[in-house]
């Protein structure tokens, strides 16, 4: 299963789903004004584009005649008044990416140029309805971050060129704009550097194993690693082309000095342990946690921040990185560098003594200023994650802020920029999106969608000049337990559709109740029509939960996928297909000094099935405690 297939989807399903209102738009506009009646694409309908951008116009008219089984005919210029007018004419006063958009019973008209005139489209194709029919309505519309952004790490586990445009395409969709592309790591080297060669012969290969986690066999005495693969230069060139389309920015992520195993299995003199017997690990443990925070590391994965070879070999990769993504930025990880094998090292003290570094922390922000200065010398600027700004930080980078509010804000009070990517607000999408052990592996934590979209960046502790710090949110995709696209799906959906939502509306334009009954059923339609992964949403908002009481009253307003049909059991048994299927209000009535257990599933018309709820009904007048 891959993305394409919703690509597609997207433009062909759009004429036979209820995504028919503002109502169920994601992300949710600024301001949106309903009118009366409604504009009905037929045979007779012209499509005019007015725009000097050729390919969007012809992006559009493309998706657009595609969807429509009406006969509308597409034309270009100004020769006939038409009803549905795409133009960038009068486009300049609005704000960055941002569009207007006017329906009448008569006329469609899109303002917009660039990014914004993309977004206006994205916002047109999903108000179709199924007799491609929009209805009226005014929509102005820009985002409140100007960075919404989606990370993919493939260094865990590999993702096809393929795989990378369906997500592109995805994202898209739902106007996210950055795509951090997480490339390097102990588990894999996938970005090809031609001046070292090594970095994919060797690093983007690992011993194949079946399960990923803490628990797998390291690499076995002569097994072959064959489970992996790297992208080429040209077929990057071609990722940042087909984002570019998509008004999509490709941030890369080089990870140093530390989670650098793979660079150093290619090339064992990069650590201070110079061990020729490093691998690129395949998800074997190769540090402890400890409880109460830190780590002990089995296995030297940092990079010597005091041999030149090192600079001299980091300055080659970034000169070929930089030459490649056009974007302004590079991300250099930057976080969880483990330094014992540095504080063991007798070299490294030496150097520490000559140049006055008091610590392996202060090592650590030596490495990173000399590693700015190759940054700044291709002409381009940093990104790490917050461990670079612990100390006395003196460069000027961005940071990717994953710890939360208490971090931002004293980043922020530093005078740095940062962009948001908290998981305790709900965006590490490889976090289980419940408490329920029926949810598949992942990396722990709870994330549910819900989390995701009530996130607010806006901390009391910050100034209204502060947040302009704020450059944006990003999600996390980490890749540990994610082996393959199904997986990925299940993962990304529907969090990804809140995180968007997060990253675009205006708080004030935020509603959960809308964006959960409304808006989120038309979107999962779809995804269920196009066969794709996701998860489905369950009867109750609780996974597991006990009610005192002698009654219970079971009644669903509708189920969270449109068509799909509710499934209970009264017995304590899973429910399946087979058994009671919910067709309206079901009194419970619980006898004195017993517990019913009522246990619920959603399988949608595609046959997808949610996890199982479990809600006891206890009449037994013990402490709840006991159960």
């Amino acid at each position: 299963m891959q993305f394409k297939t919703y690509a597609y989807c997207l433009v062909f399903l759009c004429s036979s789903l209820l995504c028919a209102n503002a109502q169920t738009l994601i992300p949710a506009p600024r301001s949106v004004a309903n009118r009366a009646g409604s504009f009905t694409v037929n045979a007779h309908t012209i499509i005019r584009t007015d725009l000097q951008d050729k390919r969007a116009a012809a992006w559009f008219t493309d998706r657009l005649s595609g969807m429509i089984s009406s006969g509308a005919k597409a034309a270009a210029g100004a020769a006939k008044a038409s009803a549905l007018v795409i133009t960038d004419r009068n486009a300049a006063q609005l704000p960055a990416e941002g569009y207007r958009l006017e329906v009448t019973p008569d006329s469609i008209l899109l303002t917009g140029r660039d990014a914004g005139l993309f977004y206006g489209m994205q916002t047109l194709l999903q108000l179709f309805s199924d007799q491609a029919a929009i209805p009226c309505v005014s929509i102005t519309d820009a985002p409140r971050y100007g960075y919404r952004g989606l990370m993919l790490d493939v260094s865990r586990h590999f993702f096809t060129i393929a795989q990378i445009k369906d997500l592109l395409d995805l994202m898209a969709y739902y106007k996210l704009n950055r795509f951090h592309w997480h490339l390097t790591d102990d588990q894999g080297w996938r970005l090809e550097i031609k001046s070292l060669p090594e970095l994919t012969r060797t690093g983007a290969w690992r011993v194949p194993r079946i399960e990923f986690s803490g628990n797998t066999l390291p690499p076995q005495p002569g097994e072959k690693s064959t489970d992996g693969g790297f992208y080429t230069q040209e077929e990057v060139k071609d990722i940042i082309r087909y984002a570019a389309e998509r008004h999509i920015e490709i941030l890369p992520e080089i990870d140093v000095p530390g989670h650098s195993m793979a660079a150093i299995a290619s090339y064992p003199w990069l650590c201070v342990t110079r061990d020729s017997s490093i691998k690129v690990n395949p998800g074997s443990s190769f540090a402890k946690w400890f409880p109460a925070g830190g780590f002990e590391m089995y296995t030297d994965n940092s990079l010597n921040p005091v041999d030149e070879r090192v600079y001299e070999f980091l300055d080659k990769v970034f000169s070929e990185v930089a030459a490649l993504f056009p974007y302004p930025y590079i991300h250099i990880g930057g976080d969880e560098c483990y330094k014992a094998f540095w504080e063991k090292d007798s070299s490294v003290q030496r150097f520490m003594k000559q140049h006055h570094i008091r610590d392996s922390h202060a090592l650590q922000g030596y490495f990173i200023s000399r590693l700015n200065k190759i940054i700044l010398s291709k002409n381009k600027k940093m990104i790490a994650w917050d461990e670079i700004a612990e100390g006395d930080l003196k460069e000027d980078i961005v940071v990717m802020n994953r710890f939360g509010e208490k971090g931002a804000v004293q980043q922020i009070k530093k005078g740095l920029n940062i962009i948001l990517a908290p998981g305790g607000n709900g965006l590490y999408f490889d976090y289980a999106q419940s408490p329920s052990e029926q949810e598949p592996s992942s990396h722990g934590g709870n994330a549910p969608a819900w989390k995701a979209y009530q996130y607010n960046p806006d901390y009391a502790a910050l100034s209204n000049d502060e947040k302009k710090h704020i450059m944006g949110v990003e999600a996390c995709v980490w890749t540990e337990n994610i082996p393959g696209v199904s997986k990925l799906q299940y993962m990304l959906l529907p969090r990804m559709l809140a995180l968007a939502e997060t990253g675009w509306s205006a708080v004030e334009n935020k509603d959960h109740h809308r964006f959960a009954t409304a808006a989120l059923p038309a979107h999962l339609a779809r995804f269920d029509k196009a066969g794709m992964n996701y998860r489905v949403p369950t009867v109750f908002p609780y996974t597991d939960s006990t009610i005192i009481t002698d009654t219970f009253r079971f009644e669903v307003s509708q189920p969270p996928v449109p068509g799909a049909r509710i499934y209970y059991t009264l017995n304590n048994r899973p429910p399946g297909d087979y058994d009671h299927l919910y067709t309206g209000p079901v009194a419970i009535v619980v006898p004195k000094g017993k517990t019913i257990t009522l246990k619920t599933i959603v399988i949608t018309p595609a046959g997808r099935r949610s996890i199982i709820t479990r809600t006891v009904l206890d009449n037994s007048n013990k402490p709840k405690n006991e159960h």
